[in-house]
């Protein structure tokens, strides 16, 4: 099957639409003014480009979609044609034809090879062993998270850039992780020997296990993955190996068509990316320039611009790319830049080692000390961007060689954005300078970082400049005159710390109080929670009488899991537990059939409650003595503990009692974002203090304190605050700590971040705490006490309460109940089906066929719901209609009714009715909770972007005897128009 092209352009045909294939046709987009080629691209992944250098950030959201670089809009607006599943296997250079594996045949004028690169994998004996995989695609890791779930330990061929990636990922996926290394030191392309020391030391206090000098001489296992056999005669045993050990060149099709390619792989370019047929041409990891294949996705942008460049007759050269890069590697800065390893003869190094943090910096200077050359920061690189620009200048350093590396007080000099030459490189991925930031800034009048991430791509590589594109354009605002927005949202012009102290002040009680007093508008999803968050820390009222304000997890006190069902955590203090009370946990979890899970916050999670099921689960817990755990809430979690001086024949503190009387102490306390503590009896630290909000390690004089630490995503060892404290002395601190925090934390801001934010950082706070430098200990004591003298339990006044109770009802007008989500078996329990992948399918993105068209409207008549008493103000409640259920809005503050669909068409989950009302520059709209795509509630269109997502929106009557009525068509026809907004959602 040829397909042609009528335009009368000229074909260029990309082969590969990865990260390079992508930018190679945005190139060529924005280059061909004169509209000169037509262009079609095979992709043989089933999705289009999407973001490999966070490919490990899949494993914390498990979504393709926010991985993706381009909508398949975008190649629809710009005339791509996208061949999805679909790879070229090979290129006829004298008819000048590509052909693809399903047979589709693309005549061409030009052809831009992308394909990239493939894993090598070392060929012993056993690898190809069910358990061993790649790291390299979204299907990759999808394999390697279903693996891990039957798995307990792995290995990572690899200590490169994606070798410790893939180790990280391994780490978060619960696996015993072990990381083997050919050479004698981790990264030995980006670090030296002592640079490796140090990361070794970070990467193994996280509990990765790191081998080195270590050469696999055979897979062990006779069919399935068993252990690791290596040349020095180790063994190590395994349930699972991910090999990262390099990259080789995806030339096949230029052999196949005799283009030239270099004696280890590599297609043979010139300065034009041309291959040796002028035609063609080769970008990325398959391009061989110079004797050098790049591994880094910022060269491979800079081809992919000079090929684009060149196509359309401009001037432009790839002469080799700057190898600089920084990266977050498990949680430790790592960053090289420059001739960090220029020879003794031509130059002098400094260097700088902190072993209690975890810091190495070597900086390389010429001999005379008069410029840097090149530079490695392990544990510490908020100095990359200022050196790696003094690096790249022909100027002489403006201070001494030891100031880059000690300080001289006032920071480095020339260090700052503002006095940054224009043609400094800001992001190095994207090759975008100050000086197109600036002109970026002005010419467009943009007003945020993420504006200007969009328009200039500044940050869209690596995402290692974006600290530096932050002091760009704040420095661009401070120059114009301008004060960045800090508001909460568009219904109020204040940050939060600043509507914390106006509620604060003003003694304000509820969201109306609020908004009428410093706010517009009727809130949003945003804010509702905000305040709410606030009148909680303040006044401490029971959290349900908030229940409109409050995101779905506070409203009904659990956490909404997978397809709208909920998770009951019942509190644990430091981890101690009664048998009586764990049998009562289990003989619940039986009866109401949820999924069990012991965490790593010591505690149990039941899984998979229906809403209207909590409280009878919740009777039964409090009969037992259990009270609320707060896994819902922005508040304190769990304190961890070890069993300390109880059982431990090394602890030398009481972990488990002062845990304990910590964590109810602080139970409660609601807070910008949720808190962790954690108790170590010994220095041998089991609780993992030093990785929480709060931890306390005890020792022979008392307890050591650490504040602001934290996991996830980004993990921050905690700061050691004050040392030998008592238990009094250690709460007096904590109290004065957390209330600080609570007053001054931004929205949804963790103590880790705050404190990186925090104007003088640890020295200011040690002032405000501990030596009073505010005058405001006393209140911030006074503060905290009432917190905790007010403490009540959420879940016993809401199954004391028939009101309350009656709040998580099903429907509001049948008693019946219907089942929320599939169920399937899996190891003894019951789990949620999978959702259904969200990428575009092939045949989606070019359909021949229209769109069958929408049924005419059908006719409709007023059906009676409920009374108006049926349904809380400012929220939602869920009606059954037939077999359809609807959500109905009481949106009191601006004297109006609205009703939509129940089910959210993004996952197809019954939720809707759970989501918080607001409006959008008066446009009244609610938020899902499962994902906060927001949906305007006056046309039931989508208002976060996503046009293919919308909600059947329905009229609201109510009469004088307060009736409350939908005009509703008849049953079976509800259910075709609402089946019909899943299926336009799912296409």
């Amino acid at each position: 099957m040829i397909q042609q092209n009528f335009d009368n352009k000229k074909n260029v045909v990309v082969i590969g639409n990865g990260m390079v294939g992508l930018r190679f046709c945005e190139q060529l987009v924005d280059k061909d003014e004169q509209q000169e080629y037509k262009i079609t691209t095979f992709c043989e992944e089933p999705r289009a480009a999407y973001d490999r250098v966070g490919l490990t950030q899949f494993f914390a959201h498990n979504d393709a979609e926010k991985l993706m670089l381009a909508r398949k809009e975008w190649y629809a607006d710009n005339q791509i044609d996208l061949h999805l599943s679909d790879r070229a296997v090979s290129i006829d250079r004298e008819n000048k034809i590509i052909r693809s594996q399903k047979g589709v045949e693309i005549p061409y004028d030009k052809v831009v090879i992308a394909t990239g690169s493939y894993p090598f994998v070392p060929d012993v004996p056993g690898i190809k062993n069910r358990g061993v995989f790649v790291y390299r695609t979204i299907n990759d890791l999808e394999q390697i998270i279903a693996y891990a779930k039957q798995s307990k330990t792995a290995a990572v061929i690899g200590g490169g850039l994606l070798g410790l990636e893939a180790a990280k990922a391994a780490l978060d996926l619960g696996l015993q992780t072990h990381v083997l290394e050919f050479a004698p030191r981790l990264m030995p392309r980006q670090i030296d020997d002592a640079g490796s020391k140090v990361l070794v030391q970070k990467i193994e206090e996280l509990g990765v296990q790191v081998h080195l000098n270590k050469a696999t001489e055979k897979v062990l296992g006779e069919s399935r993955v068993e252990g690791i056999l290596f040349q020095d005669g180790d063994t190590l045993d395994l349930d699972m190996i991910i090999v990262s050990a390099g990259i080789r060149p995806r030339d096949e099709l230029a052999r196949q068509c005799d283009l030239e390619v270099g004696p280890r792989g590599g297609i043979l370019v010139n300065d034009f990316l041309q291959t040796s047929d002028p035609d063609i041409y080769a970008v990325g990891e398959v391009a061989l320039h110079s004797g050098m294949v790049y591994g880094l996705v910022a060269p491979g942008y800079q081809m992919a611009e000079v090929a684009a460049t060149h196509l359309c007759h401009g001037e432009a050269e790839f002469t080799g790319s700057d190898l600089s890069t920084k990266l977050k590697l498990m949680g430790v800065d790592v960053a090289s830049f420059g001739d960090y390893e220029a020879g003794p003869d031509i130059s002098k190094s400094l260097t700088f080692e902190d072993p209690f943090k975890g810091v190495y910096k070597k900086l390389v200077f010429n001999t005379e000390g008069t410029h840097l050359l090149g530079g490695i920061l392990i544990g510490d690189a908020s100095d990359y961007g200022s050196l790696s620009l003094l690096a790249k200048s022909e100027d002489k350093l403006p201070c001494s060689p030891h100031e880059l590396v000690v300080g001289s007080g006032g920071g480095i000099p020339g260090g700052s954005a503002a006095d940054m030459p224009d043609e400094a490189q800001i992001c190095s991925c994207n090759n975008v300078t100050k000086g197109q930031i600036c002109a970026a800034i002005q010419d467009q009048e943009l007003t945020s970082v993420d504006e200007v991430k969009a328009c200039t791509k500044a940050g869209g590589g690596c995402g290692g400049c974006m600290p530096l594109v932050t002091d760009v354009f704040k420095a661009e605002m401070a120059a114009a005159g301008i004060t960045v927005n800090n508001h909460l949202c568009e219904h109020f012009e204040f940050s939060r710390t600043e509507l914390f102290n106006i509620i604060k002040i003003k003694k304000l009680k509820s969201f109306a109080e609020v908004i009428a007093d410093c706010g517009a508008g009727d809130g949003c999803e945003v804010c509702k929670p905000t305040v709410a968050s606030i009148l909680a820390s303040l006044w401490n009222e029971h959290i349900v009488e908030h229940a409109p304000l409050q995101d779905t997890n506070d409203r009904f006190l659990a956490n909404m899991q997978r397809g709208g069902l909920y998770s009951v955590v019942p509190r644990v203090p430091g981890g101690e537990i009664t048998p009586e009370k764990l049998i009562v946990l289990g003989e619940v979890a039986r009866d109401f059939g949820l999924y069990t899970k012991i965490t790593g916050g010591q505690r149990v999670d039941l899984f998979g409650a229906e809403v209207h099921d909590l409280p009878r689960i919740w009777e039964r817990l409090i009969d037992a003595g259990f009270e609320s755990g707060h896994a819902y809430g922005k508040a304190l979690r769990t304190v961890k503990s070890c069993v300390g001086t109880t059982w431990c024949r090394y602890g030398v503190g009481d972990s488990v009692g002062f845990a304990i009387r910590l964590e109810e102490r602080y139970r409660g306390i609601r807070a910008p974002h949720k808190i962790k503590g954690g108790v170590s009896g010994c220095v041998r630290e089991c609780a993992e203090a030093q990785s929480k909000d709060f931890g306390l390690i005890a020792t022979e004089n008392g307890y050591n304190l650490y504040i602001c630490g934290n996991g996830g995503a980004k993990p921050r060892h905690a700061d050691l605050f004050a040392s030998d404290l008592d238990e009094e002395t250690c709460i007096k601190y904590l109290d004065r700590f957390l209330m600080y925090y609570i007053q001054t934390a931004d929205k949804l801001t963790r103590t880790a971040t705050w404190l990186d934010k925090l104007e003088g950082g640890i020295e200011h706070l040690r002032e405000v705490v501990i030596e009073d430098k505010l005058g405001i200990c006393d209140e911030l004591e006074d503060m905290m006490q009432s917190l905790v003298d007010s403490y009540h339990c959420e879940w016993k006044e809401v199954v004391d309460n028939p009101a309350k109770r009656r709040l998580f009802e099903q429907f509001v007008n049948t008693d019946e109940h219907e089942p929320s989500i599939e169920l399937i078996p899996q190891r003894g329990q019951k789990r949620p089906v999978d959702w259904a992948p969200d990428f575009v399918p092939l045949e989606s993105l070019q359909a021949a066929e229209p769109p069958a068209p929408v049924m005419d409207e059908p006719p409709r008549k007023w059906v009676k719901v409920g009374q108006v008493s049926d349904f809380p103000a400012e929220s939602g409640s869920t009606v059954k209609y037939g077999q359809s259920q609807l959500a109905v809005f009481n949106f009191e503050s601006r004297g109006e009714w609205f009703a939509c669909q129940q089910m959210c068409p993004h996952k197809q989950a019954m939720v809707l009715s759970r989501g918080i009302v607001g409006d959008s520059h008066g446009i009244p709209k609610v938020a899902c909770p499962l994902h906060k795509k927001t949906f305007s509630l006056e046309n039931g269109s989508c208002l976060s972007g996503d046009e293919e997502y919308a909600v059947k929106v329905f009229n609201v009557k109510v009469d004088e005897e307060e009736n409350v009525y939908l005009e509703l068509p008849a049953p079976e026809v509800l259910d075709e128009l609402i089946n019909q907004t899943v299926c336009a959602g799912a296409h």
